[in-house]
C-alpha cells in the first residue's frame, strides 16, 4: 500500500475498482459536531412500556454504587459532591431542541443578553471521546412523585420553558427540584442538552431584574458545567486558566472572582501537584463552541503554558473525577505493596507478574496472547485468575481460541466472574485485562477497589489507539508513572494489515503488498460519493471479491455528523441493505444497530422485534431488551460507527470512510485504531487526500489534563526520590 491518494494503491478486486472520473479529495474540511458516542439519536416515537425485571445495566449500576459507597466512607473526610449548577434560555422550542439534540453540541454560546438566532446543527468530525457528564442513569430510573413532576411543570412554565423538561428536571433534581430552579434557576443545567445562553433566559423569566451575568449563582453554575463539557472530552481537570478564559466566554464579569467562589461554596475542588505539562495539549475552550478561550484567559495560564517560573498550573476538577482518582491511585498502590514476591518461571511477563502486584503490558494485537498465556499459566499454579476484556466481540474472539473472558462491564455487575466475600471483594489472586487503553478513571477506580489485598493486576493493551470513551486515561498515566514492570511484547502483527497498521503507530504511512487484496483504496471526490462508494463496498464488492458478507463487514468513519457521518452512511446502508419505515421508533426488524446500555460501552446487534415492553435485540448469542424510554437514548443505527464505538472489537472486514470535511478530525490514534479493526480485508474510501499522511506523520490526539500520574509517582515513589 502506498499512501493512500489512489495513484499506486494495489489493484482492487473486480467489484472495488473505482470508476474511471473518479478523483481524489479535495480535503476541505467544514465544521462538525462533537461526536456522542454514548447519545443515541433520535429514534422516533417510542415503543411499548416499561421493561419487567432487572437489566444487566441496573445490576451493573446497583453493584457500582455499593463499591462507590465504600470508596466514599474510606474518604469521609471529603464533602459529596455538590450539584451542578444551570443555565438555559430562549424560547421553550429552543429548550426542547436542546433538550434531544446529541450531546456535543448545538449553538454557539452568545452574549448575555443578545437574543441570539437558531443555529443550525453543525457537523464536525469525531475530536473526542464521548461519556456523559453524570452518573448513568438506570435503564428504568424511578419515577418522580407526582407531586414532584407538578411542582417542576408549574416552575417551568413561569420560566418559559418545555414541558417536556419536566421528567427530566425531575429525575435529575430529585424531590425538591421545584424549590431548587425557584432559588437557582441555572440548575436547569443538570439537564443534558440545557445550553448556558438557555438557562439565561430561564433565570430572567423567573428572577427578573435581580438577574445578571455576573450571579454568583450563575458563576457556580457555569464553572461546574465548564468542568463536565470537559469530561467529555476525557479531562478529569482543567487548569484554572482555562477555566477562567471559558467562563470569560460567557459574560462572566470576574472570571477569577467566580471560580474562588465555586471552590468556596465547594461546587469544585483547586489542586496545585507537581505534574509534567505535555508539550503538545488540547487548546481548552472549556467548551468547543467558545473556539480560542483557551488563549483569551485572564491570568494567561494556558492549557499549554504550565504557568509561570516552571510552577505546576493549579487545576480545577470535580469531586466525582476527584474521588475516583485517588481511590485509584490509592488501590494501585494497596496491589503494589500487598502482593507477595514469587519466583514464576516462564516468560518475561509471567516472572514479572510473579513479582509485582502491577504488571504494565503493551503490545498489538498478536500480543493479546501473552497475557492470555499468563492466564492459564497461573491457573496451572492454583491461582484463581480471570480475563477480562472491554467488549462482548472480543469476549467471544477469545472463547473462540479455547480462553474464558468476561467484559469488565459483566464483572463488575456480578453477571460474569467469580463471587465476592463480604467485604465486596472479588475471589482472585489475578486479573488479566485486556484492552486497558478502554477503562475510563471510574471504572478502573472501582475494578481495582473489588480487588483484595495480595491479588496481582496485570493491565495490558496497545497505548496507540484512542483512549477511553470516558474521562481519564488510566493506562497512559500508568505507563508514564513507571511506578511498575512495564512488559513490551516483540511480537507483530502478521499480514499486510499487521505490517501497515504497525507502521502507522511509528508515524508512517508504508508501502504494503497486498497481494490477496487485504488492503484497497477507493478514492472519492466528495461526501456523497463517499457514501454512494461505502454501500457498493458493503453490499456488493467486499462479499463478492472478498467473501464476506455485509453483517461482517464494519463502516468506520470519523464522527456522527457531517455528509458522510454515521447518521448519513447508517441512512443509506439501511436503505440498501434493510429497506423499512422504521416503525419500531425508528427501527426495522432485521436493523444492524449500536446499543449503550451505559454511557461509554457499545454494544453491536440486530433488531429482532418490538412489543409492548420494548424493542429486542440479538447481541452475539444473548437477547437483550431496549425499553422504550431508552431507545431514543442509547440506540443508533450500527452499519457505520465511529472508531471509539468500534475500539475493542475486530470485523473480518472494515470500510474506513474519510471524506474530505474529515481532515480536520484525523489523527493518528484515529487512523492506527480505525484500519487496526480489520482481521481479513480493510478499504479505505479516501477523500482527504494529503491529509491522511499528514495525520499518521504528525497528527498526535488532543492530550488529556488528568491527576493521576503525579498521585502515583507521590505514592508509590522509590525511597530516596
Amino acid at each position: 500500500m502506498t499512501e493512500p491518494s489512489g495513484e499506486t494503491a494495489p489493484e482492487a478486486p473486480e467489484d472495488v475498482e473505482p470508476t474511471e472520473d473518479v478523483r481524489e479529495g479535495t480535503g476541505e474540511s467544514d465544521a462538525a459536531e462533537e461526536a456522542g458516542e454514548t447519545s443515541g439519536e433520535p429514534a422516533g416515537d417510542a415503543v411499548g412500556s416499561d421493561a419487567p425485571g432487572l437489566s444487566e445495566a441496573q445490576a451493573e449500576l446497583a453493584a457500582q454504587r455499593e463499591l462507590r459507597a465504600r470508596i466514599e466512607a474510606r474518604k469521609a473526610e471529603k464533602g459529596g459532591p455538590v450539584a451542578a449548577g444551570a443555565k438555559l434560555s430562549g424560547t421553550a422550542a429552543d429548550l426542547l431542541a436542546a433538550v434531544r439534540a446529541v450531546e456535543g453540541g448545538a449553538a454557539r454560546g452568545s452574549a448575555f443578553y443578545e437574543a441570539a438566532d437558531p443555529v443550525p446543527e453543525p457537523s464536525v468530525p469525531e475530536r473526542a471521546p464521548v461519556a456523559a457528564p453524570r452518573p448513568p442513569a438506570p435503564e428504568r430510573p424511578p419515577t418522580p412523585a407526582p407531586a414532584t413532576t407538578a411542582a417542576v411543570r408549574e416552575v417551568l412554565a413561569r420560566g418559559g420553558a418545555p414541558e417536556a423538561l419536566t421528567g427530566p428536571v425531575a429525575a435529575a433534581l430529585g424531590e425538591g427540584a421545584a424549590a431548587l430552579l425557584l432559588d437557582d434557576p441555572w440548575q436547569l443545567l443538570a439537564v443534558a442538552g440545557v445550553r448556558p445562553e438557555q438557562a439565561d433566559g430561564f433565570a430572567r423569566a423567573l428572577l427578573g431584574p435581580e438577574c445578571g451575568p455576573g450571579d454568583p449563582r450563575r458563576a457556580v453554575a457555569l464553572t461546574v458545567w465548564l468542568l463536565e463539557r470537559a469530561a467529555l472530552r476525557g479531562h478529569t481537570a482543567l487548569e484554572a486558566g482555562t477555566v477562567r478564559a471559558g467562563l470569560a466566554a460567557h459574560s462572566v464579569p470576574d472570571p477569577g472572582e467566580a471560580v474562588d467562589t465555586a471552590v468556596s461554596e465547594g461546587a469544585v475542588h483547586l489542586f496545585q501537584e507537581e505534574r509534567e505539562v505535555p508539550e503538545e495539549t488540547e487548546e481548552e475552550g472549556a467548551e468547543e463552541e467558545a473556539e480560542g478561550a483557551g488563549e483569551n484567559g485572564g491570568s494567561g495560564e494556558s492549557g499549554e503554558s504550565g504557568g509561570s517560573g516552571g510552577e505546576p498550573p493549579a487545576l480545577l476538577g470535580l469531586d466525582r473525577y476527584a474521588l475516583a482518582e485517588e481511590s485509584l491511585a490509592e488501590g494501585l498502590a494497596r496491589l503494589v505493596r500487598t502482593a507477595t514476591a514469587d519466583a514464576w518461571e516462564g516468560s518475561e511477563l509471567e516472572r514479572a507478574a510473579g513479582t509485582h502486584g502491577l504488571v504494565l503490558h503493551t503490545g498489538g494485537e498478536a500480543a493479546r496472547a501473552e497475557p492470555v498465556a499468563l492466564a492459564a499459566a497461573a491457573r496451572g499454579r492454583g491461582l484463581r485468575t480471570l480475563v477480562a476484556v472491554h467488549s462482548d466481540d472480543g469476549r467471544r474472539a477469545l472463547g473462540a481460541g479455547g480462553t474464558e473472558a468476561v467484559t469488565v462491564a459483566a464483572l463488575l455487575s456480578g453477571a460474569a466472574g467469580p463471587g465476592r466475600d463480604e467485604d465486596g471483594a472479588l475471589a482472585l489472586d489475578l486479573l488479566v485485562v485486556l484492552d486497558a487503553p478502554q477503562l475510563d478513571v471510574e471504572t478502573a477506580a472501582t475494578l481495582v477497589e473489588s480487588l483484595p489485598d495480595g491479588c496481582r493486576l496485570v493491565l495490558s493493551g496497545d497505548p496507540e489507539v484512542l483512549g477511553a470513551p470516558g474521562a481519564g486515561r488510566v493506562f497512559a498515566d500508568a505507563l508514564a508513572a513507571k511506578v511498575c514492570p512495564r512488559i513490551a511484547s516483540r511480537v507483530p502483527d502478521p499480514g499486510p494489515l499487521g505490517e501497515l497498521v504497525s507502521g502507522i503507530g511509528v508515524g508512517e504511512l508504508n508501502q504494503v503488498e497486498a497481494p490477496g487484496k487485504e488492503i484497497v483504496i477507493v478514492p472519492v471526490r466528495d461526501a456523497g460519493e463517499a457514501v454512494h462508494r461505502t454501500v457498493q463496498l458493503v453490499a456488493d464488492s467486499v462479499p463478492r471479491a472478498i467473501g464476506v458478507p455485509p453483517e461482517r463487514t464494519q463502516v468506520v468513519t470519523v464522527g456522527h455528523g457531517g455528509s458522510a457521518g454515521t447518521r448519513a452512511l447508517n441512512a443509506a446502508l439501511k436503505q440498501r441493505l434493510n429497506p423499512g419505515p422504521g416503525r419500531f421508533g425508528g427501527y426495522d426488524p432485521g436493523d444492524r444497530v449500536a446499543y449503550a446500555p451505559v454511557p461509554g460501552r457499545t454494544v453491536t446487534g440486530t433488531v429482532l422485534s418490538a412489543d409492548a415492553e420494548g424493542l429486542r435485540l440479538r447481541c452475539g448469542d444473548e437477547e437483550i431488551l431496549v425499553p422504550k424510554e431508552r431507545v431514543e437514548a442509547a440506540l443508533r443505527h450500527g452499519w457505520a460507527l465511529t472508531a471509539h464505538q468500534a475500539a475493542g472489537t475486530r470485523w473480518p472486514a472494515v470500510v474506513a470512510v474519510l471524506p474530505g470535511d474529515a481532515a480536520g478530525g484525523l489523527s493518528r490514534p484515529w487512523v492506527y485504531t480505525a484500519f487496526g479493526r480489520a482481521e481479513r480485508h480493510l478499504s479505505v474510501v479516501h477523500g482527504v487526500d494529503q491529509a491522511l499522511p499528514r495525520a499518521v506523520a504528525e497528527g498526535v490526539a488532543p492530550e488529556r489534563t488528568t491527576r493521576l500520574r503525579p498521585l502515583l509517582e507521590a505514592l508509590l515513589a522509590a525511597p530516596g526520590e
